[in-house]
């Protein structure tokens, strides 16, 4: 479901910062070799994640939902020099893809990939982060709130990615089989209810739920 039309988001693309040469490749290469290529976070969403990793200059950062790795080398543009990026997915085929692309960028040695189940994973990692990203497995995004904000520091933000589910979150009486459906709106109301953050829905693709510590 587009929000905004197609020639407005391509004005916004054309007067927003370009992406590198390498997102270009990793984007065109996603599309061309990986299923469902439209989960990739794209040019304006991925430019969004970078001002935001500017803005907060975070030492670390947690990634929930690799894919491509597009947004995670969005995202380390605005590390701290000693920063680090923990980026978590369950789908070990991607490695290969990812490898390659990381390997290619200037954050290769700053970005930690974990395979595995996030609601294990999360819990194991003895940090605590700056900005998390959250984009993978939509039934689970409150347990993973609650499994984060702990680990979040004052100030801290979280963004979690498709929390407008293609206007689905509007159906007010969705069945027990929708459940990534379900479970965003049970996300969107337990940040709204979480006295820890102030909050922000942004129409932007998808929607983007931008959650700061207090």
């Amino acid at each position: 479901m587009d929000f905004i039309n197609y020639e407005i988001i391509q004005y916004a693309e054309s007067h927003s910062q370009k992406e590198s040469e390498l997102l270009k490749a990793l984007q065109k290469e996603t599309h061309q070799k990986i299923l469902q290529p439209r989960m990739i976070s794209g040019h304006l969403q991925g430019r969004f994640l970078s001002l935001i990793s500017h803005l907060t200059r975070p030492e670390k950062i947690l990634e929930v939902g690799t894919y491509t790795g597009y947004a995670t080398l969005c995202l380390a543009e605005g590390l701290l020099e000693n920063g680090s990026i923990h980026t978590i997915e369950i789908n070990e085929e991607l490695y290969d893809f990812q490898k390659k692309y990381f390997d290619k960028s200037s954050y290769k040695k700053q970005i930690f990939c974990h395979y595995g189940d996030a609601k294990k994973i999360i819990p194991e990692l003895d940090l605590n982060f700056d900005l998390v990203f959250i984009d993978a497995d939509k039934p689970n995004y409150s347990y993973y709130f609650d499994l984060i904000l702990p680990k979040l520091n004052s100030g801290g933000i979280i963004i979690a990615d498709n929390v407008l589910w293609s206007g689905k979150v509007l159906n007010k009486n969705p069945s027990n089989k929708e459940l990534d459906t379900l479970g965003l709106k049970n996300f969107n109301a337990k940040v709204m209810a979480e006295k820890k953050v102030e909050n922000m829905l942004i129409p932007l693709r998808d929607g983007l739920m931008i959650c700061r510590k207090i």
